[in-house]
């Protein structure tokens, strides 16, 4: 020990009780805390007033919007929609690619402003080609519903499939505060350098940032899609049936031969009717308690088994405490009566005189209160 150097404690007594523990998503690493604080926060002289979030998530299968507002005891969900719905409207096929994106995007815009009763003064955008559109720059007698883009932790590149949720929202009629710097189509300012013969750096040359509209209607309409499918379909028959089967099944119910076709219809029963179809029920459902008691087991019409606990009341607990010392009291007496009881009894009867012997001897089946 005297030849050990001297070894500094950093995670000392100190440390340990001052050390805070981080909120659980964030450890998790669900919620980025920096960007939501500035989402929810609420400027002072506005009051209660709500501060809306237009809440955009995908997943493997479906593309998730929700229209958000944060309280002191959680978050409430005004308005949601998600790419599953759009079967409700004629597309069955590609649910996650960026034109499902846009139409969500749309089919909430409209349910959402069907809603609060805007949606007769605010209309949606009937020239769809990809370019800027805002309804705040055309503002009626009442003001347009105002919702920030949540994104989460997702990557805000350029092109991605959350931007075609905004777009799709925006052209719908709300209004979320937005540029076309994230849009597919748009391309950054780059400085090059231009070289002579030996490499040499004689010059820079800036290309000015640039937005092309026309890139970004492709997206919406799915054109990039049915590019791709006539291109497989030529080179590898047997890959296209694989893989674009249920896109076939799709085009053909709605009799539409490229996906810009399919687009815009399904744009038009958006708009037509964005409110949300109620799936059929069991009209008269039936439910039986299987097994009865606290842990009940129930049983459907359907042959569905599930488990519901019931807590005892006081009254009960204590009639269950009782009930089990009743029984454990009985099989100790029935534990001990061959061991104890017969013998003394016997014993007793031998010392009694005969003449009550014989009127002892008829309840020789149960124990003498003396014994006992």
């Amino acid at each position: 020990l005297k030849k050990m150097g001297f070894v500094k404690i950093v995670k000392n007594k100190a440390y340990s009780m001052r050390m805070q523990v981080k909120p659980k998503r964030r450890r998790q690493g669900k919620t980025d805390f920096y960007a939501r604080r500035r989402l929810v926060m609420q400027k002072k002289n506005k009051y209660d007033s709500k501060k809306y979030r237009l809440v955009v998530r995908r997943t493997c299968t479906k593309i998730i919007c929700q229209i958000i507002y944060s309280t002191m005891t959680g978050d409430r969900v005004l308005c949601a929609a998600d790419s599953t719905e759009l079967k409700n409207h004629g597309l069955t096929a590609g649910l996650t690619n960026y034109s499902a994106a846009y139409c969500t995007g749309l089919l909430i815009a409209r349910r959402l402003l069907k809603q609060v009763g805007l949606a007769e003064m605010y209309k949606a955008n009937d020239k769809v080609d990809g370019t800027m559109f805002n309804v705040e720059e055309d503002i009626q007698d009442k003001r347009p519903f105002k919702a920030l883009l949540d994104v989460g932790i997702s990557a805000t590149t350029t092109g991605a499939r959350l931007f075609g949720a905004l777009k799709g929202a925006c052209d719908g009629g709300v209004n979320v505060p937005h540029t076309t710097k994230r849009f597919p189509g748009y391309t950054q300012s780059k400085v090059q350098a231009v070289t002579n013969k030996r490499g040499k750096t004689v010059d820079n040359e800036k290309t000015e940032a640039s937005y092309n509209a026309k890139v970004h209607r492709d997206r919406i309409f799915g054109v990039h899609v049915t590019t791709y499918m006539n291109e497989l379909k030529k080179e590898d028959p047997a890959k296209f049936k694989r893989q674009f089967s249920q896109w076939e099944k799709c085009l053909t119910a709605n009799k539409a031969k490229t996906c810009e076709e399919l687009y815009k219809k399904v744009h038009k029963a958006i708009i037509a009717n964005p409110d949300r179809k109620k799936l059929p029920g069991n009209k008269k459902p039936t439910r039986k308690v299987v097994v009865a008691g606290p842990a009940r087991v129930y049983q459907d019409s359907k042959n569905r088994k599930w488990l519901s606990h019931f807590r005892l009341t006081k009254e009960q607990r204590t009639q269950r405490v009782m009930e089990k010392f009743a029984a454990a009291k009985s099989a100790l007496l029935e534990h001990l009566r061959p061991l104890f009881i017969i013998p003394l009894q016997a014993l007793w009867l031998d010392l009694m005189p005969p003449s009550e012997r014989l009127a002892e001897s008829l309840v020789i089946g149960s124990p003498s209160p003396l014994i006992l």
